[in-house]
């Protein structure tokens, strides 16, 4: 017998890379992509299921590339800190068109575009049934969006982190290059840790263990996912105490 929830969760984190946005495109903002994923979390919202979504902005600009090309680290991290504000910017654009209320808060202040993260402001939104956008990181350099996801789970109590990939799930090996790699349907967090399967960083990871966060790690290829995996259906990898 399976030791996954077998019902909808109250409160979940969606945390998406930048590249789930791209498309078949190899850079930005595929429109189609975007406006399959504000639908599928439309569906989820309808369901009365609080939802948040920390996005990253790899699609735009990511910060370890910069800094790998010679650029100082910590700017390099706040210019990928702006690209996920783009990108919260673009998910609230489409979520509102598809009737969703939704709010968009940033770590960095900027009035004229988002709320400033607040925490208590931010339960109250997800009470109220909107969606909420964390933007900007941490708002500090050095941390990734992995962890911005751990962290604002954590904050926000939410019962689980959906972490959204390229792939069905976490292998033992890359299944792109090796035909015989395995997928895992559940690992705990030191499995992940001490295989170094790299899913989230490892501080994500001992965020969400010290936490007792479940991750469920599913294929984004399809946005439809979005609406099995929030719905406790047995996709992808979950990775739990």
């Amino acid at each position: 017998m399976s030791d996954r929830p077998n019902h909808p969760y109250q409160r979940i984190l969606l945390k998406l890379s930048g590249e789930a946005l791209m498309g078949p495109e190899g850079f930005g903002i595929h429109m189609p992509t975007l406006v399959a994923l504000a639908e599928a979390v439309g569906v989820v919202n309808s369901k009365g299921i609080q939802l948040a979504i920390v996005i990253g902005g790899g699609n735009i600009f990511r910060g370890l590339k910069g800094a790998a090309a010679g650029m100082d680290r910590a700017t390099a991290d706040y210019m990928g800190m702006l690209a996920t504000m783009m990108n919260g910017m673009a998910i609230q654009d489409a979520l509102e068109k598809v009737d969703v209320d939704t709010r968009l808060m940033t770590a960095i202040t900027m009035r004229s575009v988002a709320e400033s993260y607040i925490r208590g402001r931010a339960l109250r939104h997800l009470e109220k049934g909107r969606v909420v956008i964390f933007g900007a990181g941490t708002g500090n350099p050095y941390f990734t969006t992995d962890t911005t996801a751990a962290l604002r789970a954590a904050e926000i109590h939410a019962e689980v982190v959906l972490k959204g990939t390229k792939v069905d799930g976490i292998y033992d090996k890359d299944p792109v290059v090796h035909a015989d790699a395995k997928r895992f349907e559940t690992l705990s967090y030191m499995n992940v840790l001490e295989r170094d399967l790299r899913v989230m960083d490892g501080t994500a990871i001992t965020l969400c263990r010290e936490n007792k966060l479940p991750i469920l790690v599913f294929n984004m290829t399809d946005p439809t996912n979005i609406i099995r995996a929030a719905m406790g259906e047995e996709i992808g990898t979950l990775v739990h105490g």
